[in-house]
Protein backbone atom coordinates (compact mmCIF):
# COMPACT_ATOMS: atom_id res chain seq x y z
CA UNK A 1 0.00 0.00 0.00
CA UNK A 2 1.31 3.47 -0.78
CA UNK A 3 2.16 6.26 2.02
CA UNK A 4 -0.67 8.47 0.30
CA UNK A 5 -3.35 5.78 0.16
CA UNK A 6 -2.43 4.57 3.71
CA UNK A 7 -2.56 8.26 4.89
CA UNK A 8 -6.01 8.83 3.21
CA UNK A 9 -7.51 5.40 4.81
CA UNK A 10 -6.40 6.67 8.05
CA UNK A 11 -7.97 9.64 7.35
CA UNK A 12 -10.65 8.67 6.66
CA UNK A 13 -10.98 6.13 9.46
CA UNK A 14 -10.70 9.20 12.08
CA UNK A 15 -13.31 11.27 10.43
CA UNK A 16 -15.21 8.31 11.10
CA UNK A 17 -14.09 8.49 14.41
CA UNK A 18 -15.25 11.66 15.15
CA UNK A 19 -18.58 11.37 13.98
CA UNK A 20 -19.59 8.76 16.44
CA UNK A 21 -18.50 11.12 19.39
CA UNK A 22 -20.76 13.20 21.20
CA UNK A 23 -20.09 17.06 20.13
CA UNK A 24 -20.62 17.78 24.02
CA UNK A 25 -18.26 15.75 25.18
CA UNK A 26 -15.68 15.97 22.22
CA UNK A 27 -12.23 17.88 22.96
CA UNK A 28 -12.52 21.83 22.94
CA UNK A 29 -9.84 21.30 20.65
CA UNK A 30 -11.49 19.81 18.10
CA UNK A 31 -14.96 21.01 17.58
CA UNK A 32 -14.00 24.07 15.21
CA UNK A 33 -13.74 21.07 12.59
CA UNK A 34 -17.15 19.47 13.59
CA UNK A 35 -19.50 21.37 11.93
CA UNK A 36 -23.10 21.33 14.13
CA UNK A 37 -25.95 21.49 12.76
CA UNK A 38 -26.89 23.29 10.02
CA UNK A 39 -27.97 27.14 9.77
CA UNK A 40 -29.39 28.92 7.29
CA UNK A 41 -26.78 31.15 5.36
CA UNK A 42 -29.49 33.63 4.78
CA UNK A 43 -29.35 34.89 8.18
CA UNK A 44 -25.75 35.96 8.20
CA UNK A 45 -24.89 39.71 7.20
CA UNK A 46 -21.99 40.82 5.42
CA UNK A 47 -22.44 44.46 4.54
CA UNK A 48 -19.53 44.99 7.10
CA UNK A 49 -17.03 44.27 3.95
CA UNK A 50 -18.16 47.82 2.94
CA UNK A 51 -17.13 49.33 6.14
CA UNK A 52 -13.61 48.49 4.50
CA UNK A 53 -13.69 49.87 0.97
CA UNK A 54 -11.58 52.91 0.55
CA UNK A 55 -9.47 52.44 3.88
CA UNK A 56 -5.58 52.54 3.49
CA UNK A 57 -4.23 50.86 6.44
CA UNK A 58 -6.72 48.53 7.78
CA UNK A 59 -6.60 44.73 10.20
CA UNK A 60 -8.10 41.94 11.02
CA UNK A 61 -7.71 40.71 14.97
CA UNK A 62 -8.43 36.91 15.72
CA UNK A 63 -9.23 36.89 18.75
CA UNK A 64 -9.53 32.88 19.92
CA UNK A 65 -9.14 32.83 23.68
CA UNK A 66 -10.37 34.45 26.64
CA UNK A 67 -7.27 35.40 27.57
CA UNK A 68 -8.19 38.44 30.11
CA UNK A 69 -9.67 40.06 27.43
CA UNK A 70 -6.14 41.07 25.91
CA UNK A 71 -7.08 40.05 22.21
CA UNK A 72 -10.00 42.99 22.64
CA UNK A 73 -7.46 45.75 24.24
CA UNK A 74 -4.85 44.60 21.04
CA UNK A 75 -7.23 45.21 18.59
CA UNK A 76 -8.11 48.93 19.95
CA UNK A 77 -4.48 50.11 20.36
CA UNK A 78 -2.97 49.76 16.73
CA UNK A 79 -5.31 52.52 15.34
CA UNK A 80 -4.52 55.85 17.34
CA UNK A 81 -0.77 54.77 16.63
CA UNK A 82 -0.83 55.06 13.52
CA UNK A 83 -2.87 58.22 13.29
CA UNK A 84 0.46 59.06 15.80
CA UNK A 85 3.17 58.04 14.06
CA UNK A 86 2.23 58.01 10.43
CA UNK A 87 0.21 60.94 9.65
CA UNK A 88 -2.53 58.73 8.93
CA UNK A 89 -6.09 59.93 9.34
CA UNK A 90 -9.42 58.68 11.21
CA UNK A 91 -10.76 58.12 7.93
CA UNK A 92 -8.03 56.63 6.55
CA UNK A 93 -7.60 53.13 9.57
CA UNK A 94 -10.45 50.12 9.63
CA UNK A 95 -10.37 47.18 12.43
CA UNK A 96 -12.02 44.04 12.02
CA UNK A 97 -12.05 41.97 15.48
CA UNK A 98 -13.27 37.98 15.14
CA UNK A 99 -14.44 36.57 18.30
CA UNK A 100 -13.83 33.05 17.90
CA UNK A 101 -13.38 29.69 19.59
CA UNK A 102 -13.14 30.27 23.06
CA UNK A 103 -13.06 34.22 22.99
CA UNK A 104 -17.06 34.14 21.54
CA UNK A 105 -17.88 34.60 25.38
CA UNK A 106 -16.09 38.23 25.18
CA UNK A 107 -18.98 39.19 23.01
CA UNK A 108 -22.18 38.40 25.44
CA UNK A 109 -23.26 40.64 27.71
CA UNK A 110 -22.58 41.04 31.58
CA UNK A 111 -26.08 39.78 32.71
CA UNK A 112 -25.52 36.79 30.43
CA UNK A 113 -22.05 36.33 32.09
CA UNK A 114 -24.04 36.47 35.55
CA UNK A 115 -26.70 34.41 34.93
CA UNK A 116 -24.94 31.46 33.38
CA UNK A 117 -21.78 31.72 35.37
CA UNK A 118 -19.32 32.05 32.70
CA UNK A 119 -16.33 33.41 34.30
CA UNK A 120 -16.13 30.87 37.26
CA UNK A 121 -16.87 28.02 34.44
CA UNK A 122 -14.20 28.96 32.42
CA UNK A 123 -11.56 30.59 34.83
CA UNK A 124 -11.64 33.96 33.47
CA UNK A 125 -9.11 36.32 35.48
CA UNK A 126 -9.14 39.75 35.64
CA UNK A 127 -6.54 41.32 33.10
CA UNK A 128 -4.94 43.55 35.72
CA UNK A 129 -5.04 41.62 38.91
CA UNK A 130 -5.22 38.20 37.16
CA UNK A 131 -7.28 37.11 40.04
CA UNK A 132 -10.35 34.99 39.10
CA UNK A 133 -13.18 37.20 38.06
CA UNK A 134 -17.51 36.99 36.98
CA UNK A 135 -16.79 40.00 35.22
CA UNK A 136 -16.21 39.77 31.11
CA UNK A 137 -12.92 41.62 30.79
CA UNK A 138 -14.03 43.12 27.68
CA UNK A 139 -16.57 45.24 29.21
CA UNK A 140 -14.91 46.61 32.10
CA UNK A 141 -15.56 50.23 33.65
CA UNK A 142 -13.76 52.79 35.59
CA UNK A 143 -17.12 54.21 36.28
CA UNK A 144 -17.61 50.63 38.38
CA UNK A 145 -13.76 50.94 39.95
CA UNK A 146 -13.35 47.57 37.98
CA UNK A 147 -10.34 49.50 35.75
CA UNK A 148 -8.47 52.89 35.78
CA UNK A 149 -9.81 55.40 33.31
CA UNK A 150 -6.65 54.82 31.07
CA UNK A 151 -7.94 51.70 29.79
CA UNK A 152 -11.91 52.61 29.17
CA UNK A 153 -10.74 53.24 25.42
CA UNK A 154 -9.47 49.37 25.00
CA UNK A 155 -12.81 47.88 26.08
CA UNK A 156 -15.23 46.31 23.59
CA UNK A 157 -18.53 49.06 23.56
CA UNK A 158 -15.39 51.38 23.05
CA UNK A 159 -14.09 49.62 20.14
CA UNK A 160 -17.65 49.59 18.69
CA UNK A 161 -18.53 52.69 19.31
CA UNK A 162 -15.65 54.57 17.39
CA UNK A 163 -16.51 52.31 14.38
CA UNK A 164 -14.44 49.02 15.00
CA UNK A 165 -15.97 45.83 13.18
CA UNK A 166 -16.47 42.82 15.88
CA UNK A 167 -17.82 39.30 14.09
CA UNK A 168 -18.51 36.34 16.27
CA UNK A 169 -18.37 32.56 15.14
CA UNK A 170 -21.52 30.35 14.30
CA UNK A 171 -19.96 27.46 15.37
CA UNK A 172 -18.24 28.14 18.49
CA UNK A 173 -22.01 30.04 19.08
CA UNK A 174 -23.38 26.22 18.19
CA UNK A 175 -21.42 24.67 21.03
CA UNK A 176 -21.92 27.42 23.38
CA UNK A 177 -25.43 26.90 22.60
CA UNK A 178 -25.29 23.09 23.23
CA UNK A 179 -23.47 23.23 26.48
CA UNK A 180 -26.14 25.85 27.56
CA UNK A 181 -29.00 23.75 26.47
CA UNK A 182 -27.25 20.90 28.68
CA UNK A 183 -26.72 23.14 31.53
CA UNK A 184 -30.32 25.24 32.00
CA UNK A 185 -32.29 22.19 30.79
CA UNK A 186 -33.79 23.95 27.90
CA UNK A 187 -33.59 23.09 24.02
CA UNK A 188 -31.00 23.91 22.28
CA UNK A 189 -33.20 26.07 19.80
CA UNK A 190 -34.01 28.09 22.66
CA UNK A 191 -30.11 28.08 23.56
CA UNK A 192 -29.53 29.53 20.92
CA UNK A 193 -32.27 31.80 20.43
CA UNK A 194 -30.54 33.22 24.25
CA UNK A 195 -27.35 33.44 22.83
CA UNK A 196 -27.74 35.54 20.18
CA UNK A 197 -30.24 37.67 22.04
CA UNK A 198 -26.88 38.39 24.82
CA UNK A 199 -24.60 39.17 22.10
CA UNK A 200 -23.80 43.08 22.12
CA UNK A 201 -25.46 45.41 19.97
CA UNK A 202 -23.00 45.76 17.19
CA UNK A 203 -21.50 42.51 17.85
CA UNK A 204 -22.16 39.92 13.47
CA UNK A 205 -22.80 36.73 13.61
CA UNK A 206 -20.61 35.17 10.86
CA UNK A 207 -20.68 31.35 9.30
CA UNK A 208 -17.56 30.57 11.39
CA UNK A 209 -14.47 32.49 12.82
CA UNK A 210 -11.92 30.87 10.27
CA UNK A 211 -14.70 32.35 7.59
CA UNK A 212 -14.66 36.23 8.89
CA UNK A 213 -10.72 36.02 8.77
CA UNK A 214 -10.54 34.86 5.42
CA UNK A 215 -13.27 37.59 4.46
CA UNK A 216 -11.54 40.34 5.67
CA UNK A 217 -8.30 39.19 4.58
CA UNK A 218 -10.08 39.16 0.61
CA UNK A 219 -11.19 42.98 1.66
CA UNK A 220 -7.14 43.81 2.18
CA UNK A 221 -6.92 43.43 6.14
CA UNK A 222 -3.73 42.42 7.25
CA UNK A 223 -4.06 39.61 9.62
CA UNK A 224 -2.94 39.70 13.56
CA UNK A 225 -3.40 37.05 16.00
CA UNK A 226 -4.89 39.16 19.04
CA UNK A 227 -5.11 35.82 21.49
Amino acid sequence: MTTNRREFIERLGATAMLGAIPLTTMNPALREFVQPEPTSFEEFDFSWTNKLKGKAHKAIFDCAEIESGFGVWRAGMWEGQYHATQGAKPSETQTVLVLRHAALVLGFQQDFWDKNNIGPDDKVTHPLTQQGTTSNPALLSSTRNEIPAQFDALMLPAFINKGGIVLACNVALQFFSMGLAKKAGITEEEARKRSVAALLPGVTLQPSGVFACVKAQEAGCNYVRAS
